[in-house]
């Protein structure tokens, strides 16, 4: 799936990810891929971000890991933040 444009990775992107965040708690071989390539371990699952944008995996080791998509203007020195997701688990009785 190709995302051409800020408003796909807006509308898309964040159902994706918070799959990705889900195999990460559980799979310990696919949390591995995309703490040392991200954006590869996305584009080998089938998932392609526009040119100008970048992926960002922080706080890989924590029990709060975050996915914080970023968008390079040309020009521009700065990466402007398209989106975060993070993980954070909640206790309930």
């Amino acid at each position: 799936m190709y995302l051409h444009n800020r408003k796909d990775v807006q509308a898309i992107l964040p159902d994706v990810l918070g799959r990705v965040l889900a195999r990460i708690w559980i799979d310990a071989e696919f949390r591995d891929a995309f703490k040392n390539e991200p954006q590869k371990t996305l584009e080998f699952h089938g998932i392609f971000l526009p040119e100008e944008m970048t992926l960002e995996f922080q706080k890989p080791n924590s029990d709060r890991p975050r996915i914080v998509v970023y968008e390079k203007k040309p020009g521009i020195r700065i990466k402007f933040r398209v989106l975060h997701l993070q993980l954070i688990m909640i206790a309930g009785r």
